[in-house]
C-alpha cells in the first residue's frame, strides 16, 4: 500500500500514526505541494487535491478518516475500531466530530501564526484569529469536559477517535493555540504523545524535513 502524503499535514499524520499503531507497512510518497507536476499527479489520484491519499492496489481511497477505518478493517485482530455496532458509532462520531469543528478551529491558528510566514503570505490577520479563537473555546471546551473523568475519548481503551482527534494538535505549538486551560485535554494529550505510533510519526516527519 502506498501513501502520498506531506509532514505538514495533520490529516496525513493520523494515518500514518494508524498504520503504526496497528503495525502495517506503508510506502510513503512525499509530495511537493508547491511542485505543479506533483500537484497534477495528486488530482489524478484525488479530484479533491487534497492529500493524504492510499493507493492499495486498484484500489484508490482519500478523506483521511475513511482511510484510517480502512485500515483498521484489514487488520485482525485490532481493538481501535470496535465492530460493536454503537462503540464503532461512538468513534465515528468522535471522528467526523474532529473533521468537522475541532481541527478547522485549531487549522485557522496554524495557518495564520505559522503556515503563512513560511510561504511569505503575510501577518497573521487579527479578525481571523478571533474567529478561531471563538471556535476553539466552543469545541476544546467539549472535549475537555468529556475527558474529564475518562483516559480515552471513547470507551476504556485507545481507539482510532484518540488518533483522529489528536493529530491536528501537532499544530498546536506552531501554531500558538490558546489550550494552556484546558487540563483534561491536556493530559489525554500527553498521553497520546508518550505512544509509540505518536513517536514513530513524528521521528519520520523530522527526517523528512530536515
Amino acid at each position: 500500500m502506498r501513501l502520498y502524503h506531506h509532514p505538514i499535514s495533520s490529516n496525513a499524520r493520523r494515518v500514518v500514526m494508524t498504520a503504526h499503531h496497528l503495525q502495517l507497512p506503508l510506502d510513503l510518497v512525499l509530495l511537493d505541494l508547491s511542485s505543479g507536476e506533483q500537484r497534477k499527479h495528486l488530482l489524478a489520484l484525488n479530484p479533491n487535491e487534497k492529500i493524504p491519499v492510499l493507493v492499495d492496489g486498484d484500489f484508490i481511497l482519500w478523506e483521511s478518516c475513511a482511510i484510517m477505518q480502512y485500515l483498521a478493517d484489514k487488520t485482525p485482530g485490532q481493538t481501535v475500531y470496535p465492530t460493536e455496532l454503537r462503540a464503532r458509532a461512538d468513534v465515528n462520531r468522535w471522528m467526523f466530530w474532529s473533521a468537522q469543528h475541532f481541527a478547522p478551529a485549531i487549522s485557522i491558528f496554524y495557518w495564520e501564526n505559522f503556515i503563512k510566514g513560511l510561504i511569505g503570505a503575510g501577518r497573521p490577520d487579527p479578525v481571523e484569529l478571533r474567529r478561531g479563537l471563538a471556535d476553539l473555546e466552543r469545541f476544546a471546551g467539549v472535549l475537555d469536559g468529556h475527558l474529564a473523568q475518562r483516559r480515552w475519548v471513547s470507551g476504556s481503551g485507545l481507539t482510532l477517535a484518540d488518533l483522529a482527534i489528536a493529530a491536528p494538535l501537532m499544530a498546536a505549538e506552531p501554531g500558538r493555540v490558546p489550550l494552556q486551560q484546558y487540563a483534561n485535554l491536556q493530559a489525554w494529550f500527553s498521553r497520546v504523545q508518550e505512544l509509540d505510533a505518536w513517536r514513530q510519526t513524528t521521528l519520520e516527519e523530522e527526517l523528512m524535513v530536515t
